[in-house]
């Protein structure tokens, strides 16, 4: 027999799913925040985590519980558009999860199972963060980060990171790949392959690291390329956007949602990290790079694109926007999904024609703050003069 309550959970959890969603009301000109999270933890089916069973669970007691929906790849196939989702359960292992709706900002549907990858690393001990790539190659890639213990180490929370390659079709049918190895970095997360080959080889945009955390000697976002995807192996990495000191890039950066052409160059939308009193803080923020020459950067504006705001700034590693995931649209809308302080998963709508307005048209990080006021300076006299205003 279902159990009574069970049924209950059902109709919220229908509820939920169904839920309008709109644009918030403050925009910058750059994006529009919508108002509700596209994926939470509330969004996984109950029959994920509840044994259903009136007999077997007499108090309708979660038995696998969920902890937090976020960093998620994304992808339009067929009209339809795709969320492959880290969830993350009460046990603080990840695992994929694909949600699908036909409206970009709501409406998000966890298909029945979660995805089950091929076991091929035994010593891999979580799995998190895939970006989602239509190559030229006809092949769907998945790049996520592949956790394991450290083995040389007596701290108990040590641990390598690694780039793991899946492939598939229709993200149903997984195929592994060997993991990434970068020759000149022992350990790597954050990677993302471009969609496009140069030079007839796949390339790669990575995060160089000394450690699991730390990006030590790392100077930023690294690209590599290599011939063969199949057992990938990056022998050289040059450092696109740079780390700078006093700089949203201070503590660390990496890639994020899949490149976007414009007729100007490739919009990378990409986090950047800081320290703060505080801890970490995780903001977005954009850059370009050359049509023909993906590695080279022709524009960076200064500072974040979004950062942390309201709600946004609590959860489990509160103060953190997080993005490995971008839709472009046919008509040139482009939705971001983005997460906030690892927990939830929400949306950004914007354009490619704006985002490539923000990118080429905003001023560089000037780097000191006498450089910084004489540039605000500039901005404010040429829009008093503009105004006719004499103050």
């Amino acid at each position: 027999m279902i159990h009574p309550e069970y049924q209950k959970l059902e109709r919220v959890y229908e509820r939920l799913i169904r839920r309008p969603n709109a644009p918030a009301p403050y925009t910058n000109g750059v994006f529009t925040r919508w108002r509700h999270p596209v994926l939470t933890a509330k969004h996984i089916p109950p029959f994920w985590k509840y044994d259903v069973k009136l007999e077997s669970n007499p108090y309708c007691m979660e038995r696998l519980g969920v902890n937090a929906v976020f960093n998620s790849g994304a992808i339009k196939l067929g009209g339809k558009y795709y969320l492959c989702a880290r969830v993350e359960g009460s046990d603080r292992k990840s695992f994929f999860a694909i949600a699908e709706s036909r409206r970009p900002t709501e409406g998000f549907r966890f298909w029945s199972r979660p995805v089950v990858l091929p076991d091929s690393e035994p010593d891999e001990t979580n799995v998190y963060d895939m970006r989602l790539t239509k190559h030229q190659d006809g092949w769907i890639y998945g790049l996520f980060c592949s956790e394991s213990k450290d083995r040389g180490s007596p701290d108990l929370s040590a641990a390598v990171a690694s780039a793991g390659i899946v492939r598939t079709k229709d993200l149903k049918t997984w195929e592994r790949l060997p993991n990434l190895i970068t020759e000149q970095s022992p350990q790597q997360r954050n990677v993302l392959l471009f969609p496009r080959f140069v030079d007839g080889q796949y390339a790669f945009f990575t995060r160089p690291m000394d450690g699991f955390i730390e990006t030590g000697s790392g100077g930023g976002i690294g690209f590599g390329v290599c011939a063969d995807i199949t057992r990938a192996v990056v022998s050289e990495e040059r450092i696109t956007s740079a780390r700078r000191y006093h700089t949203v890039t201070e503590a660390k950066n990496g890639a994020g949602a899949v490149p976007i052409r414009t007729s100007r160059g490739w919009v990378h939308i990409a986090h950047g990290v800081r320290s703060t009193a505080a801890g970490l803080r995780y903001v977005i923020y954009a850059f370009a790079t050359d049509l023909n020459e993906p590695w080279r950067v022709i524009a960076e504006p200064g500072g974040y694109m979004i950062a942390p705001e309201g709600g946004e700034r609590i959860g489990d590693v509160s103060n953190v926007l997080f993005t490995n995931g971008a839709i472009e649209d046919i008509d040139g809308s482009v939705y971001i999904y983005y997460a906030s302080s690892d927990t939830r998963l929400h949306v950004a709508s914007t354009t490619v024609d704006r985002l490539a307005d923000y990118v080429f048209s905003t001023p560089p990080d000037a780097l000191r703050s006498a450089a910084c006021v004489r540039q605000r300076a500039r901005l404010i006299e040429t829009n008093l003069a503009f105004l006719g205003r004499r103050e």
